[in-house]
């Protein structure tokens, strides 16, 4: 029998704090956090609750914790004095011991295996436990909220629940002031969160509709999940509703009479498979392993059930409940198979991949040969964001280990082609002359639709080995992801079956395919799985979509609004295309999120240079940062020539390129939201500026070529190269130049003949005079019979009035912007010429 205690062992707030960490959580948090550091102030049992990823980072959030409540407390002039723990490594140990001696807080530990010695915080992880299990099972709360659940715990509990031996709420003990309990509301209630971040139209829901999970520490807001982003956020614009909560009661709300007798179905996790035949892998998630296995009425003849009737049915609850667990995704990547394993998302995405196969008929399950090459399988795991980066859907990946396959046994031909970025631009530049929407699509699982040519085998894949024939591996009848031929294979099968339609493929592009029906037009572009579409009549649209969904199995069908990395907003005059989200993670990423902005990306007194006696920077860092900023220059050719520039310094990069590079991202910083903007008051006439710097590389002294192109008033394409050689004078480095311009014209020309349309004679714009009379000349003299005779081929397409160069002046040469470093006026005056601008 133990003896009676006295509550009231410490005078004052900080006198002791009691700590202890809770964990490993079986279920990740949304978070990713699997720990809960918990810390008890004696006195008024005030509760502090951090969320942790690993045990290692107590130590961190002990002093942070130290830090806030030396702050509050600084009027009371009160510090800590002693603080209580176990002798776990993550409080035992010399960081925590330094640290508390520099402070002068005594550290005292409970003696092992006698958790009543610390008792209030023992008793407190029961108390919050307790609290977040009911708020999670009284109204359906997916798992992955917990921490939301105990932090709302913990935060209920400092304000409603009396400190014992006193008539005081632990809010009041530690404030000094009675709490505000007025704006409470039921954990897990529906609510419908005001849309202020959107441009909305004017027809459109102006909430988003969530579920209640807690109260802001830092302001006045309520935290809501939001099933729309599937994220957590804040806002005090919200609107609870307390009456509607979730049931947890399995039972029907609509009695059913029937007189039929009741069918028992089970839900098998595994299923056995025979030599030849695969069978359907049935595996569904369990919304509660606690349940038994529910009973159904079965209420049709099977004639009437239109679909496999050896399946589970589900009465209208269980499907309710399906729906409510497959609107959550998990937020985390996992990086080993044994941890998506254990994540009830990540499972589901597994078993929705091998569904794929099964409807596929990808493979069967045969014994394993004994001299055929075996593949071996890998599972990838991915989180698909929108345009605005939400994560949408958790993607599993099963892959083939494709560097194990032998050429010419495994495979033989492997090329495919892809769409360039110039013919995704040139296609909205096309929409934007007929004035149609254009539209996008994903093959499910593309890859698995390729007939293979050669015999494949792959081992069955980890977490789903058949346990009937462990041993046994799979034969491929069609490609999978990691397999050296499978894109070609898939490109094969979509070509082949749109060709079959009557779609003709494009003579240049071999990923356009159109179809003409008088003066209907139909173009869809194709980029591996993706698919952008569009047509002057919406009735060839859903032609093609129905045509599509019959042979393949398609998700994301809608208007286009994300491609290849691109924020596509189709407006009523006009499309804007942006990667502001991409930008405004680029700036965070390399910490510069609070640096000051620049006008301009590139400095126009600095000169670059190899800087052979400057500091050397560490290459990784150089390179990520340049690669980054060469994906964004897809939308942004206002910083293609300063990237470019900093660039040809990967091999050996000093500060001062460093520098230059950091500059770049605090012009992006300020301009993370600009884009190109398309116009629907255009044209289909095409024209391209050419320009050249002569001798402006200060190591080698050759020039550097640029040029841009347009459609009517849009800009589709640009360009930024030094020159292979190096030029005697101005002329010869202009001419040189707009030999780059020529090819890039009839490419862009003979892409639009696919389009339908047949293009004149092309003008370039040229600002150099001696360059325009060479290419007009044939004569040669001194000052051009050393050019490479390579870049003659300009003098033919004049000749054949293909192409004529037309001078422009200065001021007007919008290629200048891909040439040289430009000041802030002249910056400006050209970004805005070629379309980079803010659209609200």
């Amino acid at each position: 029998m133990h003896k009676k205690g006295k509550y009231l062992t410490t005078k004052e707030p900080l006198e002791l704090l009691h700590m202890d960490l809770m964990g490993p959580m079986q279920t990740e948090s949304l978070g990713g956090k699997r720990y809960i550091f918990v810390c008890v102030d004696d006195f008024s049992r005030f509760t502090w609750t951090y969320f942790l990823r690993e045990k290692s980072k107590t130590f961190d959030k002990f002093k942070m914790l130290c830090t806030k409540l030396q702050n509050e407390m600084k009027s009371n002039i009160r510090s800590i004095k002693r603080i209580r723990s176990d002798h776990g490594r993550e409080f035992e140990n010399a960081s925590f011991e330094s640290f508390c001696d520099s402070l002068g807080i005594s550290h005292e530990f409970s003696a092992p295996r006698t958790p009543q010695q610390n008792g209030v915080v023992v008793r407190k992880n029961r108390v919050l436990q307790e609290m977040a299990r009911v708020m999670l099972l009284s109204n359906n709360v997916p798992r992955n909220l917990w921490a939301e659940a105990i932090n709302t715990a913990c935060y209920i509990g400092n304000r409603v629940f009396l400190r014992p031996g006193s008539r005081n709420t632990s809010y009041e003990l530690w404030k000094g002031r009675k709490p505000n309990v007025s704006y409470f509301h039921t954990f897990g209630s529906k609510c419908y969160i005001l849309n202020d971040r959107d441009q909305l139209g004017k027809f459109d829901a102006k909430s988003d509709e969530g579920i209640f999970i807690g109260y802001a520490l830092n302001s006045k807001a309520y935290r809501v999940f939001n099933l729309k982003t599937r994220t957590v956020m804040e806002s005090s614009n919200v609107v609870i509703d307390d009456t509607r909560l979730k049931s947890n009661n399995h039972e029907e709300e609509d009695v059913l009479e029937d007189d039929s007798p009741l069918e028992r179905v089970v839900v098998t996790p595994n299923v056995g498979t025979s030599n030849e035949v695969t069978q359907p892998i049935t595996r569904v998630p369990n919304l509660d392993s606690n349940e038994p296995a529910p009973w159904v009425r079965r209420l049709h003849n099977k004639e009437d059930v239109i679909r496999d009737v050896n399946e589970g049915v589900r009465n209208r609850r269980q499907i309710a409940n399906l729906i409510s667990f497959t609107c959550y995704t998990s937020q985390i990547e996992p990086k080993k198979v044994d941890e998506a394993l254990n994540d009830e998302f990540w499972v589901l995405a597994m078993q929705e991949e091998l569904n794929q196969f099964e409807r596929n008929e990808v493979w069967t399950l045969v014994p394993r040969p004994k001299t055929t090459n075996v593949i071996g399988t890998k599972w990838i795991f991915r989180n698909k964001s929108d345009e605005d980066g939400n994560i949408v859907r958790n993607k599993a990946r099963l892959v083939a280990q494709g560097y194990s396959q032998i050429e010419g046994i495994d495979f033989e031909e492997t090329f495919a082609p892809v769409a360039r970025l110039e013919s995704i631009r040139l296609l909205l530049s096309i929409s934007c002359v007929h004035k149609f929407k254009l539209h996008q699509m994903d093959v499910k699982s593309a890859f698995l639709n390729g007939f293979l040519q050669e015999e494949v085998f792959v081992e069955q894949p980890k977490g789903f080995v058949d346990a009937h024939h462990p041993n046994h591996v799979y034969r491929l009848k069609k490609a999978l992801y990691g397999l050296k031929q499978a894109p070609r294979a898939w490109y094969e099968r979509l070509t082949q079956f749109l060709v079959d339609n009557d779609y003709t493929r494009g003579s240049v592009d071999k990923t356009l395919f159109i179809k003409r029906d008088n003066d209907e037009l139909f173009i869809a572009q194709i980029y591996v799985d993706d698919i952008v579409f569009g047509s002057t009549n919406n009735t060839k649209v859903q032609q093609f979509v129905d045509v599509m969904s019959h042979e393949f199995e398609m998700s994301l069908v809608g208007e286009l609004s994300y491609f290849l990395g691109l924020q596509i907003r189709q407006l009523d005059n006009g499309i804007f295309i942006t990667q502001a989200k991409y930008a405004k993670n680029l700036v965070k990423k390399f910490g510069l999120e609070n640096a000051k902005h620049c006008d301009t990306p590139m400095s126009t007194t600095l000169k670059l240079s190899k800087d052979a006696s400057g500091k050397s920077v560490e290459q990784t860092l150089y390179r990520g940062m340049i690669g980054s900023l060469l994906y964004l220059t897809a939308s942004r050719p206002d910083i293609f020539f300063s990237v470019g520039m900093c660039a040809r310094y990967q091999a050996d990069p000093k500060e001062s390129h460093l520098s230059s590079v950091k500059r770049i991202i605090r012009y992006v910083n300020g301009t993370s939201n600009y884009g190109i903007w398309y116009s629907f008051d255009t044209n289909a006439s095409l024209v391209g500026f050419s320009d050249a710097d002569w001798a402006g590389n200060c190591d080698d002294r050759k020039s550097t070529s640029g040029g841009c192109f347009f459609l009517g008033n849009n800009l589709v394409s640009w360009f930024c190269k030094k020159q292979n050689s190096i030029s005697l004078s101005t002329a010869e480095a202009e001419y040189i130049a707009a030999g780059s311009g020529c090819t890039q014209l009839l490419w862009m020309k003979q892409m639009l003949v696919d389009y339908g349309f047949n293009q004149g004679t092309l003008t370039l714009f040229c600002d150099n005079m001696s360059a325009i009379n060479i290419s007009k000349n044939p004569v040669q003299h001194s000052r051009t019979k050393h050019i490479d005779i390579r870049h003659h081929f300009i003098r033919e397409l004049v000749e054949n009035k293909c192409i004529v160069l037309e001078h422009v002046g200065t001021n007007d040469q919008l290629a200048d912007l891909f040439t040289k470093p430009l000041d802030a006026t002249r910056f400006k005056t050209l970004s805005r010429s070629i379309g980079v601008c803010l659209v609200e």
